[in-house]
């Protein structure tokens, strides 16, 4: 008889995990640093708010068509090899926004383009992340390995934007897609040396009912269903990220440094709050907390909206993203705890969709109200909607509010 290799003590001795880490910490880089650049320079080709807005609906768009198909894959074949090719095709993206800018040949078509590309890959990305993680590590080891999945995310999310921001303002928009197109190729190359400790079991053969099966399980579960429309909602009003181009150059009066800066100050109130939860759990009143966190997070984002302070801005921001990590981490258990390891991947699939849905739609309302109404009552009035989200919200989904723990028995759902 076969004993089971030990388990490691620390995630860092285990392998495939620091391999799975690298690559997916590479992947946030690059994304970040494009998504920068991006901005910078479709608002300095057209100065129109509104072509900020498009640049998150065309990043948008590919996941309304191919997120379900990507769930069913990630439930079916190899999570690694589909994660691989997914980041090919970023690499592919970033590669074609270098190419352009350093021949010239940058227009808010072409960077629409490359950006739908890089889009793409994402919609098939962020599910397939989510599923290829439980098969990475033991299972001793899988709640350490959220915890700095998670943190690796964020830590990339405050690094990515002020060093594409340092980059575009000292050297060029081509170094910084040049260096997303390295990023890309490195996460691709680390998971091809990915170890996966569990294979995924046969699945159910495939029809319209299994394909979208993950619809239907979030349908009936009403804290899934909760929890997932109350950041849709909060993050679709109070999104204010596509317009920090707008705030860092006709508000605050600062250059591209500043809006690498502002950029990443959310995240560093999300890797400080995650970082605390990491010590101090959330075990009690889990509900509650959900919604004051939300709650926190648009009156975040009414501060933001009316500030001409760059410092008062930075501080908003980061409130803005610790509220929205506390949310992000609950949502995220709950999501895993509730449902089945052979739905995993579409139900990731349907997460992951209301997660793009609501900061890519949500640049789009940003920009489009801005360009009608002017950048800052466009934040306004996505923040005041916030918290009317919040208070609509404890009456719709009264289970979600009264969930007082995480370990939940969690029901069984044909």
């Amino acid at each position: 008889m076969n004993l089971p290799d030990p388990v490691p003590d620390s995630l860092l001795q285990h392998r495939p995990f620091v391999l799975y880490w690298n690559a997916r910490t590479f992947a946030a880089f690059g994304f970040q640093m494009a998504g920068i650049a991006v901005g910078w320079e479709m608002y300095a080709l057209t100065g129109n708010p509104f072509d900020l807005g498009l640049v998150g609906l065309v990043q948008f768009l590919p996941a309304i068509v191919l997120i379900f198909v990507a769930g069913d894959l990630a439930d079916r074949y190899d999570r690694r090899l589909i994660l691989q090719c997914c980041q090919g095709v970023e690499a592919l993206g970033a590669a074609t926004l270098m190419v352009g800018s350093f021949g010239g040949w940058m227009s808010k078509e072409f960077i629409l383009a490359a950006v739908f590309l890089i889009g793409a890959g994402r919609a098939f990305e962020a599910p397939t992340n989510q599923t290829l993680l439980p098969a990475v590590v033991p299972t001793p080891l899988f709640p350490r390995a959220v915890a700095a999945s998670s943190t690796a995310q964020q830590a990339a999310t405050i690094a990515g934007p002020a060093l594409g921001g340092v980059f575009l303002y000292y050297v060029s928009p081509t170094s910084v897609y040049a260096t997303c197109f390295a990023l890309f190729v490195c996460a691709v190359l680390q998971l091809g040396f990915v170890k996966v400790e569990r294979v995924v079991a046969a699945r159910q053969p495939l029809t319209l009912q299994t394909f979208f099966a993950g619809v239907s399980y979030i349908r009936v579960n009403r804290i899934i269903l909760g929890v997932m429309s109350l950041d849709l909602f909060a993050v679709l009003l109070g999104g204010a990220m596509a317009l920090l181009p707008i705030y860092a150059k006709d508000v605050l009066m600062i250059d591209s440094w500043g809006l690498g800066l502002l950029r990443a100050a959310p995240a560093v109130g999300a890797l400080i709050v995650m970082a605390a939860m990491v010590y101090a759990p959330l075990t009690r009143k889990i509900g509650r907390i959900e919604f004051a966190a939300v709650a926190c997070f648009g009156l975040a984002t009414i501060v933001f909206a009316i500030s001409t302070s760059f410092w008062l801005s930075m501080i908003a921001l980061a409130l803005y993203g610790s509220a929205d990590a506390v949310s992000v981490v609950i949502r995220q258990t709950l999501v895993q705890l509730e449902t089945p390891d052979d739905m995993r991947g579409r139900v990731s699939a349907v997460n992951s969709l209301f997660v793009s849905m609501s900061n890519q739609m949500g640049d789009f309302r940003a920009g489009s109200m801005a360009a009608w109404l002017g950048a800052m009552p466009a934040v306004l009035i996505g923040g005041i909607g916030t918290m009317i989200v919040v208070a609509a919200g404890i009456k719709i989904f009264p289970e979600l509010y009264a969930v007082n723990g995480f370990h939940r028995t969690r029901k069984n759902v044909s």
